[in-house]
């Protein structure tokens, strides 16, 4: 068994539990009896684990990836950048309140601390070209502490598939 740390203890985590984790990282819309069956337990079982993992704060969160090429159809494209930011300073209370502000705005959709290299690395999602301009401006050009800003924007996304290796 494998142990994780919480604030109140730690968790052990069972090849079920793992499984369980891997399952509803593939798709987690599936009923619990269809989860249950996969996984070789009882609905009541699946459920009481998947509620324990939830709790412990394994499972952060339950999402649809969405197609971009179908809801550019409807929508518009978008614009997706890997942006690279270096910092002037890079102390860690200043690494901090960059991270801070960065992640509240909600055209950021990862936000990295990297190293070496520059200090973060962010995948933003916008309307269009104004749009980051925008994005630019609130978020690197009115902070004093950014050095440069380095943008590689998106032209095709061939996978996406945000699954950590558990079995």
């Amino acid at each position: 068994m494998e142990s994780v740390n919480q604030s109140s203890g730690s968790l052990a985590l069972d090849s079920t539990d793992l499984r369980l984790l891997d399952e509803l990282q593939r798709d987690a819309s599936r009923s619990n009896q269809d989860l249950a069956a996969t996984v070789h337990v009882s609905p009541a079982t699946c459920l009481r684990r998947v509620k324990r993992l939830r709790e412990a704060g394994l499972i952060e969160h339950h999402m649809a990836v969405l197609s971009e090429d179908r809801l550019a159809a409807v929508q518009g494209h978008g614009l997706t950048a890997v942006v690279e930011v270096t910092l002037d300073r890079q102390g860690d209370e200043l690494a901090r309140a960059f991270e801070a502000r960065v992640v509240q705005d909600g055209a950021v959709q990862q936000c990295y601390r990297v190293s070496p290299g520059p200090d973060f690395v962010l995948i933003v999602r916008v309307a269009d070209m104004p749009a980051y301009a925008a994005l630019a401006q609130r978020l690197f050009t009115t902070d004093a502490n950014v050095r440069n800003v380095k943008a590689f924007f998106s032209i095709h996304r061939a996978k996406f598939r945000p699954q950590l290796p558990l079995v």
